[in-house]
C-alpha cells in the first residue's frame, strides 16, 4: 500500500526535521532559494488567472502546482521547517540544539527571500516592459494587494494586527498539513492529492503566507503600490512569520507528535487481560 500509517508518519516527520537541521549551508540555501522562486512564480500564475478570468477560485485551484513542484524536487519553505525542525529538538535527537534549529530557520528565510525577490524583479520587468510603461492589469492588481494587506491592516490598529496574526496561523495550519499529507503516501499521485487540497484552501481564503508575501510585497512596491518597506515588514511580514510558526508547529507538528510519536497509555477495557510486563514477555520467548 502507498499509505503511511500515522505512527510511521510521525517518525518520518521527526527524521525529516533532523535531516534539514544537519543539511549543509550550501544545500540549505540553494534549496530554499529555489523553493521561494517557484512559489513566487506560482503566486504570479494564480493572480494572472484570477485577473484574466475574474474568478478567484480558478487561481486558487491552480496555485498548488507550484507547491507540488517544489516539494517533489526536495526544496524547502520556511513554513515547512517551522513545523518539522523543532520536532527533532523535542524528540532529543543526538546533536540537535536550539541554535541548530534557529540556524536552519535563518538560512531558509534568507534563501526563500532571495528566490522570491528574484522572481518579483523578473515579473515586474515583464509587467512594465522593463519599467518603460505603467504596469499592466496583473501588475496593478499586485500593487493593490500590497496596499490592502499592509496599510489596510494598519488602518484597524491592534484589531488589524490580530487579524493578520490569525490569518498567518491558519495559513501554516493548512500549508503544513499539505507538507505532512505528502508524507502520508509513497506514490507521486498520492502526494500531489494530499498537498493540493489544503494549499488550495489557504490561497482561496486569503490567509497570510510569509514566503508568498516575500514575492507579493516587494513586487507591489516595484509596481507602484502605495505603501512602504516599513509597512511591509511591520504590518505584514513579521506578524505573518510569527503566525506561521505558531500555526504550523502547534496545529500540525506538535499534535501529530503528541498523539502518534508519544502516545498516551492505552485504556484497558473491563474484563480484558492486563498487558504483559516487558520482562515477562521476554521470558515467554
Amino acid at each position: 500500500m502507498s499509505y503511511v500509517t500515522p505512527a510511521e508518519l510521525a517518525t518520518k516527520m521527526i527524521d525529516a526535521g533532523e535531516a534539514k537541521i544537519f543539511m549543509s549551508t550550501r544545500d540549505t540555501v540553494i534549496r530554499a532559494y529555489m523553493a521561494g522562486a517557484i512559489l513566487a512564480l506560482a503566486a504570479a500564475f494564480a493572480i494572472t488567472i484570477t485577473v484574466q478570468t475574474g474568478e478567484p477560485l480558478a487561481g486558487a485551484m491552480l496555485f498548488p502546482v507550484g507547491f507540488c513542484m517544489l516539494y517533489l524536487l526536495g526544496f524547502d519553505l520556511l513554513t515547512g521547517v517551522f513545523t518539522l525542525a523543532p520536532l527533532a529538538l523535542i524528540d532529543k535527537r543526538p546533536g540537535v540544539r536550539l541554535r541548530s534549529v534557529l540556524r536552519n530557520w535563518s538560512l531558509v528565510f534568507v534563501g526563500n527571500f532571495a528566490g522570491a525577490l528574484t522572481v518579483a524583479l523578473m515579473m515586474a520587468v515583464i509587467f512594465t516592459y522593463a519599467f518603460s510603461t505603467g504596469p499592466n492589469d496583473v501588475g496593478q492588481a499586485i500593487g493593490k494587494i500590497g496596499e490592502s494587506r499592509t496599510v489596510g491592516y494598519a488602518d484597524h490598529g491592534a484589531a488589524g494586527m490580530l487579524t493578520l496574526f490569525i490569518r498567518g496561523v491558519l495559513c501554516n495550519w493548512m500549508v503544513s498539513t499539505g507538507v505532512v499529507a505528502a508524507m502520508m503516501s509513497t506514490s507521486v499521485s498520492g502526494k500531489v492529492i494530499g498537498m493540493w487540497m489544503p494549499i488550495m484552501v489557504f490561497f482561496y481564503m486569503g490567509f497570510e503566507h510569509s514566503i508568498v508575501n516575500m514575492y507579493l510585497f516587494p513586487s507591489g512596491l516595484m509596481l507602484g503600490g502605495d505603501f512602504s518597506i516599513a509597512d511591509y515588514f511591520i504590518w505584514n511580514e513579521i506578524p505573518t512569520l510569527v503566525g506561521n510558526l505558531v500555526g504550523g508547529l502547534t496545529f500540525v507538528g506538535l499534535t501529530v507528535y503528541a498523539t502518534h510519536a508519544r502516545t498516551a497509555a492505552t485504556r484497558r477495557r473491563p474484563g480484558s487481560p492486563a498487558p504483559a510486563r516487558p520482562e515477562v514477555a521476554r521470558a515467554a520467548k
